[in-house]
This record gives C-alpha cells, sequence and structure tokens, in this order.
C-alpha cells in the first residue's frame, strides 16, 4: 500500500521458490589433460571465490577470523569468474572456463506447511502504529487490491493473533471485574446510590490514565489494559474512603438532630466537608505513594521496561484525576443527591405529624 502505511512497518516475506546458485560443473577429462584433480580446481574454487579462513586475529577479548578471497569486482559476474586462473603443475595458468561450465541453477523450493497445507510467511515489523490498527488497514488494502486464487486462505498470526485473544478474555474480564466490585460496594453501602457514585471514580480516573498514554504515544495493548484494570481498582478503593467518612459525618448530624428530622441544605453541606476533610491527609498520601513508587518504572530503560511502563502510565495519570475527583465532585454529587432525597421525605413527614396531632 501507498501513503502512510509505509511508513507504519517493514515487510519481509519468505522466500518460497528457490533462489539462482552458481554450479561450477568441472570437466574431468580437460583437467586431467593439463596434469590436474578434481581437488585442485576445488581449491581454487573455494580459495578465490568463497574465501577460506587463514587465521584469527585476537583483540582483546575478542577473536575475529582472517577469509581470504578475491575482491567482490572480481567474483561477481560470471564471465569474470570465467577468467580465473588456475596454476598447473608445469607452471602455467589455465582460465577455468577451460576446466568447467559454469551455470546459474535454480535451487529447490523452500516448503513449509502447517495444517497440511503448504504455506509461506510475510513478517511485519510495525513502527509507530499499533497491531490491530495495522492489520485493519491492511486488510482494507489487500480486500481492495489483491485477489486471491481460489484454494489459497489469507490470515494474519504472529502478535495479532495474541491480541485477539487477549482482548476476546477482556470483553469478559472487564464487566465481571466493576460487577463483582459494584457488588462488593453494595454490601458496604446497603443502597445503589452510593456504589453507583463510587463507580463514577472509574471514568474519571481513565481520563488521567489515558492523557498520561497518549503523551508517552503507548498505543493500546494488554499492558495497558492491565494497567487500567489495576487503576480502577485503586479509583474505587479512594472513592469507597471519602463516601464513607461522608456517610459517617451524614449520620452522625441526623443522630444529633434526631432520627426522624430532615437535615436542611447547610447541615449537609457541613457534614460533607466535614467528612471530606478527614480524608484529605489519606488521599493525597495514597495517590502520592504510588505515584512515586511507579516512577522509578517510567524513568526506567532496561529490559522489559517497554512492557512495565505501559502498565505504570495509566496509574501514574490516572491517580491524579482520582485524587481530583474524590476530594471535589463526589462529595459535592453526593451531597446534592442527600438533598434531593431529604426534600423528598420532607412531605411524607409533614403528612405524618400532621396526622398525628388531628
Amino acid at each position: 500500500p501507498g501513503g502512510r502505511e509505509q511508513r507504519l512497518g517493514v515487510l519481509a516475506g519468505d522466500r518460497a521458490v528457490g533462489g539462482y546458485f552458481l554450479d561450477f560443473d568441472i570437466r574431468r577429462e580437460e583437467v586431467a589433460r593439463y596434469g590436474l584433480t578434481v581437488d585442485d580446481v576445488q581449491d581454487v574454487i573455494m580459495s578465490a571465490i568463497g574465501g577460506m579462513r587463514v587465521s584469527e586475529t585476537v583483540e582483546g577479548l575478542e577473536r575475529y577470523p582472517i577469509n581470504v578471497r578475491y575482491p567482490r569486482d572480481l567474483r561477481d559476474d560470471p564471465d569474470r569468474l570465467r577468467r580465473v586462473l588456475v596454476p598447473t603443475p608445469s607452471g602455467a595458468q589455465v582460465p577455468l572456463s577451460q576446466l568447467a561450465d559454469i551455470r546459474l541453477a535454480r535451487g529447490a523450493p523452500a516448503i513449509k506447511s502447517e495444517n497440511a497445507r503448504p504455506n509461506a510467511w510475510v513478517y511485519v515489523d510495525l513502527k509507530g502504529s499499533d497491531v490491530g490498527g495495522f492489520v485493519a488497514r491492511a486488510r482494507e488494502v489487500v480486500s481492495a487490491q489483491v485477489e486471491i486464487p481460489p484454494g489459497y486462505t489469507l490470515s494474519w498470526s504472529g502478535q495479532y493473533e495474541y491480541m485477539e485473544r487477549a482482548a476476546t478474555r477482556l470483553q469478559i474480564v472487564i464487566p465481571l471485574t466493576l460487577f463483582l466490585i459494584y457488588l462488593l460496594l453494595y454490601f458496604n453501602f446497603r443502597n445503589f446510590i452510593a456504589p453507583a457514585i463510587v463507580m463514577l471514580s472509574v471514568p474519571f480516573a481513565l481520563v488521567g490514565g489515558f492523557w498520561l498514554v497518549y503523551l508517552y504515544g503507548f498505543n493500546l495493548s494488554v499492558a495497558v489494559a492491565v494497567g487500567f484494570i489495576a487503576l480502577a481498582g485503586v479509583a474505587v478503593e479512594t472513592g469507597v474512603l471519602v463516601l464513607s467518612f461522608v456517610e459517617t459525618a451524614l449520620a452522625d448530624t441526623r443522630r444529633e438532630k434526631g432520627n426522624n428530622a430532615s437535615l436542611s441544605v447547610a447541615e449537609i453541606t457541613n457534614a460533607v466537608r466535614e467528612g471530606t476533610s478527614r480524608r484529605v491527609r489519606p488521599v493525597i498520601m495514597t495517590a502520592s505513594s504510588t505515584i512515586i513508587g511507579l516512577l522509578p518504572i517510567m524513568l526506567n530503560s532496561g529490559t522489559g521496561s517497554d512492557v512495565m511502563q505501559r502498565i505504570a502510565a495509566p496509574m501514574i495519570g490516572g491517580m491524579l484525576t482520582t485524587s481530583l475527583l474524590c476530594l471535589f465532585v463526589l462529595p459535592l454529587l453526593y451531597g446534592y443527591i442527600v438533598v434531593w432525597s431529604e426534600r423528598r421525605k420532607a412531605p411524607d413527614r409533614n403528612e405524618t405529624v400532621t396526622a398525628t396531632r388531628v
């Protein structure tokens, strides 16, 4: 494909058909006429054309072989090879063309098979594109420009195949993980509203993670998905810490005023502010310890750092947005929901008090 696709990777295909080889068919009658043997001619071919190892050079702890052969401009053309001289016992120099026939011959084809069918591979070294995006564009180009004959099939394997398997598993693991988190939150808060608010920390946390992944130029991969799953757990944990203390502060305020009395907007605001202020230090310490602990991974450039950086980047970026969310957005949103709930309960309580007085 032309255009931008040419810069996305380097393609290298298997050599399915046999390559060309230069054969030297030695004529034994001509060799014997000059008093030579087949070994004499083969020694000239091996040493002058193919190269012969004559010694070894030692440079510190490194050892390199020394090969001797003709320069490339004297052995890159069959006509020049025919003029290679072979010494005879009488001292004469005989051209190689008088002793052997030189011709190009096609070698045997390389046959690979898989599932009892012969196949050939085309290797792609990607640059600047993720595997899934490259394969999607390559499939469009192949379907538009290549006509596959009957009996031939085309399949995409390698890392793309592993990515498809991982994506299929993640389609099950991620929803199941979110459902289990919500279920555990419901058992903790005993209502449906608080867990739903805590779950809002997950998309807010993903915002910071996606920004840092974008700034580093990482493509979406299994390692990045693992980092986002770990980030979701930490974000939910931080949200639970804040809302638990907010609910405790609201319960204390309601107990002081009386269980049947409704709370005013000012009382709810003070309770939310008090409960959140108790969790400022733990939230900041959690985010700081996580970010400081993952910074060496982001700054490392050793073996395995390319995978670990893709796991750490979503967590570092997500912890920044999660901290802001849990300290500002979640308490405010939960306070609005409590105010709305108290206003709904107020008419029912007024009707109950009036009926009792009557």
